[in-house]
Formats: structure tokens, C-alpha cells, sequence
């Protein structure tokens, strides 16, 4: 299997042993996907605003594989309260209003006491690219 590792340099990475994302046989696995800012700064404090974050670092990775947010075939979200939804799922829909991915959403713990949400993501590359 011809394998490609992708980086986005945040900390956890290295410390936790994992690619922000992975192309394989033509798949591109997104790992889960914080608000984490540049400098590690505080994220947005609201929920849609942590989510756009989430999709922005989300997008760079796709670029990266050589894929964009219309390949997306399938998002996980995760959510630490289940009334976030809507706000979250705004973001969302204004990302994926063409792929329409299949979607799940989590209730969970994160990492982070700042996070509210975080994102994952499964594209397929196109046969082109």
C-alpha cells in the first residue's frame, strides 16, 4: 500500500503519534479535528465559530491530499453538548452543501476545556488527482 502522511504541526501529533491525515489507495482519512489556533490561542467562543476553525484546518489537510471539501464522503462530529447541533451543523452544511457527506454527531468529552467540537473527515480522491 502506497502510503502518505499529512501534518499540521500541532503539538499533539508528535506527542500523541498520529497524522492529521493519511492518503491511502486513493482515501484520504481526516483525524479529528479541534479549533486549535495558531500560537495556541483561544478558539472562537462559540460553537459555529469553532466549527468553521474546525473545517478550515479540515480544508487545508484535503488541499494537502490533493482533495477538497466536495470529496468529503463522510464527517464525524463531535460535540460536547447535544444543543450545540444546530450551530455546528450551520457550519457544516455550509461546507458540505455539495458533498453532502454521510454524518454522525457525538456527544463527548474533548480535550480541550475550550473546545466545543471537533471534526472528521473521509474523502475520496477523484480519479484525476
Amino acid at each position: 500500500m502506497n502510503r502518505r502522511l499529512i501534518s499540521s504541526g500541532a503539538a499533539f501529533e508528535e506527542r500523541v503519534g498520529y497524522s492529521r491525515a493519511v492518503v491511502a489507495d486513493g482515501h484520504v482519512w481526516v483525524s479529528g479535528t479541534a479549533p486549535i489556533m495558531p500560537d495556541d490561542a483561544d478558539p472562537p467562543a462559540d460553537a459555529y465559530g469553532q466549527a468553521r476553525r474546525c473545517l478550515e484546518v479540515v480544508a487545508a489537510a484535503l488541499a494537502e491530499a490533493g482533495a477538497t471539501l466536495d470529496d468529503v464522503v463522510r464527517t464525524r462530529i463531535y460535540l460536547t453538548r447535544a444543543d450545540l447541533i444546530d450551530d455546528v451543523g450551520r457550519a457544516h452544511a455550509e461546507a458540505f452543501a455539495a458533498a453532502r457527506p454521510a454524518t454522525t454527531a457525538i456527544v463527548a468529552e474533548l480535550l480541550d476545556a475550550r473546545w466545543l467540537v471537533e471534526i472528521e473527515a473521509e474523502a475520496i480522491l477523484p480519479a484525476d488527482r
